[in-house]
């Protein structure tokens, strides 16, 4: 038996999340359907961060054990003749037995892109948010800054989340602008439920005007989900990476 790590990107536009769904095709559910039949085995990914529908990412990462003697670097390229286009794999290597995505030291990286514009654009449709009220990406930035640190994030999680403490560190947070995109990379060690998307929705108040930059402070004060932003859309979401300090193999060295 060994365990093969795989890091995954994919376009969430027509899938119901990460996690399997019954009567849904997810992008668990694909690939544990293609792990099967390639592998003769039934296999049952286990999944880093369970995206939601509409999510896309660039580097999600899951792990399966396996008895097939496939050398486990050769599975990404086994794996990728059957996928399909907006499902790939990026890597696959092999991993201790006892090693598990989500009971390991993180850091996790996603962006969050707004197509900030008079009129929307067909070409960024699929993977921005589309917002014709001008935001002013200083601003968005100053009130960023305050998030950044170890805080409480409960007024940024979901009422539906269900965990043991909501206290989570953002290292860094970047607001910019390139041409009419603007993107929101944010980088911590753990995000709650709809965390990034409500930080989001928040920032584009924040960019609007709707407050200033320091009132981000109470927010996080107040520790309340009514405080803050609204949930910005699922398709201008993306998981860019999730690094394991501890492993010395690819990007996370």
């Amino acid at each position: 038996m060994k365990r093969i790590f795989l890091r995954i990107a994919y376009d969430g536009t027509n899938y119901h999340g990460f996690q399997v769904q019954p009567n849904a095709e997810t992008i668990e559910g694909v690939i544990n359907r293609e792990l099967s039949r390639i592998l003769r085995e039934n296999i049952s990914i286990i999944g880093a961060s369970r995206t939601d529908a509409g999510v896309h990412a660039l580097g999600n990462v899951a792990v399966f054990d396996t008895e097939a003697k496939i050398p486990a670097e050769k599975v990404a390229y086994a794996l990728n003749v059957s996928l399909p286009e907006d499902i790939k794999i990026q890597e696959s290597f092999e991993v201790p037995l006892d090693f598990h995505p989500r009971h390991q030291e993180t850091v996790k990286t996603y962006e969050y892109k707004i197509y900030n514009a008079k009129f929307p654009s067909p070409q960024h449709r699929l993977y921005e948010h589309f917002l014709y009220y001008h935001l002013d990406v200083e601003k968005m930035q100053e009130a960023a800054n305050y998030l950044i640190g170890e805080h409480d994030f409960k007024s940024f999680c979901s009422i539906h989340a269900q965990v043991e403490s909501t206290a989570r560190t953002i290292y860094d947070i970047k607001v910019r602008k390139q041409q009419d995109v603007i993107t929101i990379r944010i980088t911590g060690n753990g995000f709650l439920y709809n965390m990034v998307r409500i930080i989001a929705g928040t920032l584009m108040d924040a960019g609007q005007k709707f407050f200033p930059a320091e009132y981000m402070k109470e927010i996080l004060e107040k520790k309340d989900r009514e405080y803050a932003g609204n949930t910005a859309p699922a398709k201008g979401l993306t998981l860019v990476e999730i690094c394991y300090p501890q492993m010395k193999h690819g990007k996370c060295e």
